[in-house]
């Protein structure tokens, strides 16, 4: 089955499209992604992870097409992020 993993920085957007077996779990899609030797500021257990933005479970069984999403933490909250835009208008 066909999956993608996506890990995003700052001012890009990797992606990263392979096929798997079925009974793979988000868990294994992110291992053979490659991510995890090439980031290695990614910590596969603490960071949250996600299917088309839903936050799942790293044992979850992937699906046919599935977006397995890896979350870097926020560097600003978005409350204050708006806040302070606001501010400099």
């Amino acid at each position: 089955m066909r999956i993608s993993v996506v890990y995003a920085l700052s001012g890009n957007q990797l992606v990263r499209e392979f096929d798997l077996e079925q009974e793979a779990t988000v868990a294994d899609a992110i291992l053979y992604s490659g991510l995890l030797a090439e980031f290695p500021e990614i910590d596969a257990n603490a960071m949250p992870v996600g299917i088309y933005g839903k936050v799942v479970a790293r044992n979850a069984l992937l699906k046919p097409g599935d977006r397995v999403e890896i979350y870097r933490p926020l560097n600003l909250d978005p409350k204050a992020a708006r806040t302070r835009r606001a501010r400099k208008r």
